[in-house]
């Protein structure tokens, strides 16, 4: 399947030109994915809801300075092909091009929407995130949007004072308060105004009450759950409890598992690929598939390398934090760190991903000779 039927012309542009608040105000108005950044009439990059987070910048500012990159995909392009080519440009939305020219824009909705009868094959249990991150009903909205920023989500599942689950805060729930709050006309000072924005507790921002699927349903009841309420993703929660969180399942997820393959070699995927410098994919996926050798019986269904940059640079390198995530017969296991330039950030992650490995293998060994200690008990 291709998206020559998928894609659609009806995409926002806005001219690289404008000011900042031009954008916010589509996105209060709108609500689109993304909006194209023309300049001069030509495609230039897109803007997405989440970088609007970032409050540093102001509205007078140039549209043009905050473009970001994103894959551009040919119009006839396979499915499975372009899934994959917005998992790891870490994005939602990517423009289309035919011919060489700037055709519209294809988003994972409609891709999701195109294969939704056929995911009923796979279970949540098999693609789900079970390492959440999430907040308390009295955390702030500015703490919120930096865990938001340093994890690269969209969303947070809240929790009370007992560890149960009460709502979800969203970058779109944040935006909306902040352009609510900020832009209505006060007398006051406005970055004292936004101040008091981020001061707000994440109970007076978040969705109430949380939409959940459980672990043991298809993965096609979750999107349409998605799909039904515009949700990027839902809380997963086990089979006999309601407000207990056991993981997140987003679309991200979902189109990760579409470019699943059945090679012999590990199926590596890599967020935000543009990170990378000297590293190549190959020497990710040998580097990965030497510390799985640790235990041979693990075996990996699925490899996910995302990497992450932050402001902090040393002699002109970004700060970068990678995360490397492995779906195994075993369970999840990742490892994560931090360095100068994605290579090094690598290196780090993946030495705590083998100590992880290393770990669970002693785990699985003593409860092995625990079990075989209680069998020769139970013959005395």
């Amino acid at each position: 399947m291709d998206i020559v039927d998928i894609a659609t012309r009806e995409a926002i542009e806005v001219e690289a030109s404008q000011r900042l608040a031009k954008v916010r105000s589509v996105f209060e108005r709108e609500n689109p994915k993304g909006v194209i950044v023309t300049e001069e009439g030509e495609y230039a990059g897109i803007i997405t809801e989440q970088q609007l987070l970032q409050s540093h910048v102001e509205d007078g500012t140039k549209v043009g300075a905050m473009i970001e990159s994103a894959p551009k995909i040919e119009r006839a392009s396979d499915v499975r092909e372009v899934a994959r080519m917005l998992v790891e440009g870490g994005t939602k939305v990517a423009p289309v091009f035919e011919n060489g020219d700037h055709w519209g824009m294809i988003t994972a909705d409609a891709i999701l929407e195109a294969v939704f009868d056929h995911l009923d094959v796979l279970s949540i249990d098999q693609i789900y995130t079970d390492s959440v991150v999430t907040v308390t009903e009295d955390t702030n909205v500015g703490r919120t949007i930096n865990l938001l920023r340093e994890n690269g989500i969209s969303r947070l599942p809240v929790l009370n004072e007992s560890g149960k689950l009460t709502g979800m805060v969203t970058t779109h729930d944040i935006i909306e308060v902040a352009v609510r709050d900020v832009d209505k006309p006060t007398h006051g000072d406005r970055a004292g105004d936004r101040n008091r924005v981020l001061d707000i507790p994440v109970y007076d921002v978040m969705q109430s009450p949380v939409e959940t699927v459980k672990i043991d349903r298809s993965v096609r009841d979750a999107v349409d759950v998605m799909l039904e309420h515009d949700y990027g993703g839902v809380v997963v929660t086990p089979v006999h409890e309601d407000d207990v969180v056991a993981g997140v399942l987003t679309k991200t997820d979902v189109l990760r598992a579409l470019t699943f393959t059945e090679e012999e070699y590990l199926d590596v995927q890599i967020t935000n690929i543009d990170l990378l410098d000297t590293l190549q994919r190959e020497e990710l996926r040998q580097s990965i598939e030497q510390v799985v050798e640790k235990y041979q019986q693990m075996s990996v269904q699925h490899a996910h390398v995302r990497f992450q940059k932050h402001k902090e640079k040393l002699r002109g390198t970004p700060l970068i934090q990678c995360q490397i995530r492995l779906r195994t017969n075993r369970g999840q296991i990742a490892g994560t760190g931090e360095g100068y330039g994605a290579d090094s950030a690598f290196r780090v992650a993946l030495d705590r991903l083998e100590r992880n490995v290393l770990e669970l293998k002693g785990t699985r060994s003593d409860e092995q000779y625990e079990g075989q200690l209680l069998r020769k008990l139970n013959r005395l």
